[in-house]
């Protein structure tokens, strides 16, 4: 840091707040700490009664916070994002497309536990949407060693923090089963809210069908709606352990892999999911740049979902959509957060629930 006088300030990046107060009207900074001055700035300046400026002295090996902010942008921007421009150490980073945000939580960890600089994001494995603010990331003191943001570059490699996998254009057949509803005994109230649900993720439903208490019967329907074309295929109702719910067989009957049946997550606890592979794999999976369509996802809802605001299925949904195959592993981490509070006024996702 150096004195020097304010006409001789242009180009120099300033030390500390420089404060205007007008009374009555203002009381605020006119230029922060690590503006760099131009020669606009002089006559503002010297109003304030700023002849002389602490000013950064350049030295080598030492960073100024906007450009170490800059390391920090390259090592965390995935695509899909724009960056802000770099003031006083900070950027933020913002979603240029709807998709689900996915964050690389060692390397997060790993650099704000380096000291001297910040990383604050939003949860990751959930939905953004064109515009939502992704993460903001400061460098704490004016200047830093070159070498520790060196050492972040190791530490983080080529691939970003954060990453936004945009949804993709799928299509879902839904297969309603129950005896009740195949024998028109009831009415079936659970079809309408999956279909929300799936049209709130941008997903075309194909139609939907109605089977008996019938393993093969649900399992020829499953069948039925992946040779439709179906990228994916949801199941409601028989999913519990009652001798008459027969929807865990069909699925496994029809699926070449289950993940799961049963998550950590209330609502939603007896929640199945799925992979059939598909045949016309190859050119098509290679073509379409939207992720893998090999894997055919096949879910069994349980009847919460019908009546509970939020569930696993809102858990689950988007990544299915964004692309992700999921693993046992996805699920188990699911406890903690796991338990919705059924609030009277739900603020979903803006709440713990599945964080």
């Amino acid at each position: 840091m150096k004195l020097i006088r304010t006409e001789d300030a242009v180009g120099s990046v300033l030390c500390h707040d420089i404060t205007q107060i007008i009374p009555g009207v203002v009381k605020d900074a006119v230029f922060r700490k690590g503006h760099v001055v131009t020669e606009e700035d002089i006559p503002i300046l010297l109003s304030v009664g700023k002849e002389h400026l602490y000013v950064w002295e350049k030295q080598e090996g030492m960073l100024h916070e906007n450009d170490a902010a800059e390391v920090l942008r390259q090592v965390c921007q995935g695509g899909h994002m724009k960056a802000s421009k770099a003031k006083e150490g900070k950027i933020e980073l913002t979603a240029e497309e709807d998709g689900l945000l996915k964050i690389d939580r060692e390397k997060l960890n790993a650099v704000n536990a380096m000291g001297q600089m910040v990383l604050a994001s939003r949860h990751g494995d959930f939905p953004v949407k064109k515009g939502d603010k992704i993460v903001g990331m400061r460098v704490v003191p004016l200047v830093i060693e070159e070498e520790k943001m060196n050492r972040v570059k190791e530490i983080c490699g080529d691939a970003p923090i954060f990453q936004i996998l945009p949804f993709r254009k799928m299509k879902a057949g839904i297969i309603a089963t129950g005896s009740e509803v195949y024998r028109s005994r009831i009415e079936d109230k659970f079809t309408p809210v999956v279909k929300g649900k799936l049209e709130e993720c941008g997903v075309e439903v194909m139609g939907h069908v109605v089977c008996d208490d019938d393993a093969e019967m649900t399992t020829a329907a499953i069948n039925d709606w992946i040779d439709k074309g179906a990228d994916m295929v949801v199941c409601t109702g028989g999913m519990s352990v009652d001798p008459d719910d027969r929807t865990p067989l069909a699925i496994r009957n029809a699926s070449d892999e289950v993940v799961t049946y049963g998550a950590p997550v209330l609502p939603g606890a007896m929640f199945m999911l799925a992979y059939k592979k598909r045949e016309d794999s190859g050119a098509d999976a290679q073509n379409t740049g939207a992720g893998s369509r090999q894997d055919i996802p096949v879910m069994g809802l349980p009847g919460c979902v019908m009546y509970s605001k939020r569930t696993i299925f809102d858990l689950v949904l988007p990544r299915i959509v964004a692309g992700e195959h999921l693993s046992a592993e996805d699920f188990s981490v699911l406890g903690e957060g796991g338990l919705c509070l059924n609030c009277e006024v739900c603020t979903y996702p803006n709440c713990g629930f599945g964080k």
